[in-house]
């Protein structure tokens, strides 16, 4: 009996379509942010710009065909794969590792004061993760 090669993945169903959506949920969230941030909630907006940010390095790694169980990892492997190698700015690195303490620190920390400088730094963020990681979609 011959033995079947395994298909490669097309673009139909495939890694550019999840790419696609995961920034288009990206973008939702960002906005979400945003009008959390409008109506000075600023934990909700924390979690929202962190997750706008996660699902946006997301697309980067489904067109790499690479799925992680752990946030940690999915950062981890973000940075080996698109930041150490220069395909995005090397500080991005330390804001989105930065988006994450602020977003655990938002949603599990009891005593957690939310500034609105620091809510507005990650919402920076998140619009320029979004859009670099978009505009990285676009020429792939």
């Amino acid at each position: 009996m011959k033995k079947k090669e395994a298909k490669p993945l097309d673009d139909f169903g495939g890694a550019k379509e999840l790419a696609a959506y995961r920034i288009s949920v990206a973008k939702e969230d960002l906005a979400d942010a945003e009008h959390s941030f409008e109506e000075k909630r600023y934990r909700n907006a924390n979690n929202r710009a962190y997750y706008a940010i996660f699902r946006a390095i997301s697309a980067c790694l489904a067109l790499e065909f690479k799925a992680f169980k752990s946030h940690a990892q999915v950062i981890g492997n973000f940075n080996k794969d698109f930041i150490h190698t220069g395909k995005f700015p090397k500080g991005m690195g330390e804001k989105i590792s930065k988006a994450q303490i602020v977003r655990n620190a938002s949603d599990y920390s009891d005593f957690y004061v939310v500034s609105v400088e620091e809510t507005e730094e990650q919402l920076e963020t998140a619009r320029q993760v979004v859009a670099l990681v978009e505009a990285y979609l676009e020429k792939q």
